[in-house]
């Protein structure tokens, strides 16, 4: 009872002194009345946590030395407070007349989404401009992308491009006194040339054109939407294909990073930045581990994700609290724009994401190391680099996600054993349960019979029959995407640019178990050589 009692003054004490400390003076300056505490004993005046804010973000891309000088990065914005203190870091440190401004240029793409949520036109307009006002303030180009663009992506989004610009090899030190020396000679002689130049990322920072909104360029004045409503129909039927809110929640969010890839790729874009925070991070990594995606933690929930290739993925805002956001945009003015989601007025035990979030946020207030105890969780894990293929190739990447197939199991697996589960709740034998690779189907839908139009395209088969395409379309995702789709009531909604690589993934694997026999084998050229 003692020991109960000691706890319970001590607890007390710690409360007293957390309500005193308001009228402390500066932890960094030592003189300013403190005016917002982030943690027990963090107390900060104002013109010390907007230095610390700002710190934090450029000391967050300079440690990390993955933006080199002149590249074009596109800041994914949705309008929350996350995203817009992202927008107004980056207005920052353009704008500062210090040696350390930051060198990259920068563009803004907003993801119209008011389709899954079930927005009039005028309520997405409402939105649309709203943002515009602020994207425009801002002076960057500004793309305005709707999810019903989703039904006019190529199937190529779906393809991981190397690299264009290669500079892996290269010194980021030696980049920077490169630029340095090029803005250097570039004021005292106007013959210098290099898009990377000082002078033109300056001269393109000021005459950015802000008619781009919707990608195609134009004003948004007395304009048309590029969709049609049969498009936002289609948007609607599809995310109501979907039975429950946590796999609808995950396929919008793979459909709105395809649109943000696409953009960024036609666009010359070869960063992107997301407005992630820690406190997110936190809910995003305990929420892929309950969907089956621990093996892609750390590109989901670290500062640098580069399973696209020839788009990488960054988020400086992972040092930040969601606390630490909420205070610096209310007491700078930081103007940000509320979108309702899907989970929006849902209750918590709605969603594995909804429960996760109510749950940390939960533990957060009685612990306030809850938060960063999970994000310097996630800050040690790192990605196992795929084992090549016989061929030389790395191992085929998920149809959605785009992350490295984790279905290549063995026999004696836990995923092999749930595989054999389901397939004897459908009341089938082991015998018939399709490998791991791709399962097979009949040449057409006319009962197997190869129709006169099969053996004249150069592609292979167009079977139209995709009533039993679901099967087969699992096994080109990985674990957690394949719950996506077994939520699904049907594929036929699906965005034909899936389906299409689908197909063609499917014809490829086909053609190459068919001439399998005839194919060299590296390892048996290499025992050749050495016996003979």
């Amino acid at each position: 009872m003692c020991q109960v009692d000691e706890d319970a003054h001590k607890d007390a004490q710690l409360e007293t002194k957390a309500v005193l400390s308001v009228s402390q003076k500066c932890m960094k300056c030592k003189e300013g009345s403190a005016v917002l505490i982030i943690r027990v004993g963090d107390a900060f005046c104002g013109n010390c946590f907007r230095e610390y804010f700002v710190h934090k973000f450029r000391a967050m891309l300079g440690k990390n030395r993955l933006i080199f000088p002149g590249e074009k990065v596109l800041l994914s914005v949705s309008g929350g407070p996350a995203s817009s203190a992202l927008l107004s870091q980056v207005q920052e440190g353009l704008r500062r007349e210090t040696s350390k401004k930051l060198r990259f240029v920068p563009g803004i793409i907003y993801v119209d989404e008011g389709a899954a949520c079930g927005q009039s036109l005028e309520e997405r307009g409402e939105v649309k401009s709203q943002l515009e006002s602020i994207f425009r303030a801002s002076g960057f180009p500004f793309y305005i992308v709707h999810l019903e663009e989703v039904f006019n992506l190529p199937s190529s989004v779906l393809l991981s491009a190397s690299s264009a610009s290669d500079r892996r090899n290269e010194s980021y030190k030696e980049a920077v006194d490169g630029f340095i020396q090029r803005a250097s000679s570039g004021t005292q002689s106007e013959t210098c040339q290099g898009s990377s130049s000082y002078k033109e990322v300056q001269t393109l920072l000021s005459e950015l054109s802000t008619q781009e909104w919707s990608g195609e360029g134009g004003t948004v004045t007395n304009r048309s939407p590029p969709f049609t409503p049969e498009q936002t129909e289609a948007v609607r039927t599809l995310l109501a294909s979907v039975k429950t809110l946590t796999a609808r929640e995950e396929l919008l969010k793979t459909l709105r990073q395809h649109l943000i890839l696409h953009t960024a790729r036609v666009r010359g874009y070869s960063k992107v930045m997301m407005g992630d925070s820690c406190s997110r991070l936190a809910v995003k990594l305990l929420t892929n581990i309950s969907l089956g995606r621990g093996a892609f933690l750390a590109m989901d929930t670290g500062f640098s994700d580069p399973r696209y290739g020839d788009i990488a993925i960054v988020r400086p805002m992972r040092e930040y609290s969601s606390k630490e956001i909420a205070f610096y945009n209310r007491m700078f003015k930081v103007p940000s724009v509320f979108t309702s989601a899907l989970d929006t007025k849902e209750p918590e035990k709605a969603s594995i994401h909804r429960l996760t979030e109510s749950f940390i946020s939960k533990l957060q207030a009685d612990f306030p190391s809850t938060v960063s105890t999970i994000y310097r969780t996630s800050e040690k894990l790192n990605t196992a680099c795929p084992r090549p293929i016989a061929d030389g190739e790395l191992t085929e990447k998920c149809l959605l996600c785009l992350c490295a197939l984790d279905t290549g199991a063995e026999e004696a697996t836990a995923f092999r054993a749930t595989l054999i589960s389901e397939n004897l709740s459908r009341n089938r034998t082991p015998d018939t349960i399709p490998a791991l690779g791709v399962a097979k189907q009949q040449c057409c839908a006319s009962g197997g019979e190869q129709k006169e139009s099969c053996g004249d395209r150069v592609d292979g088969c167009h079977s139209v029959d995709r009533t039993s395409f679901t099967p087969e379309l699992q096994t080109l995702l990985c674990y957690s995407c394949r719950l996506i789709i077994k939520d699904m009531t049907s594929v036929n909604s699906v965005p034909e640019y899936i389906l299409s690589e689908a197909e063609r993934r499917k014809r490829r694997a086909q053609m190459k178990e068919e001439i399998q026999d005839f194919l060299l084998n590296p390892e048996n050229d290499a025992v050749e050589m050495t016996v003979s």
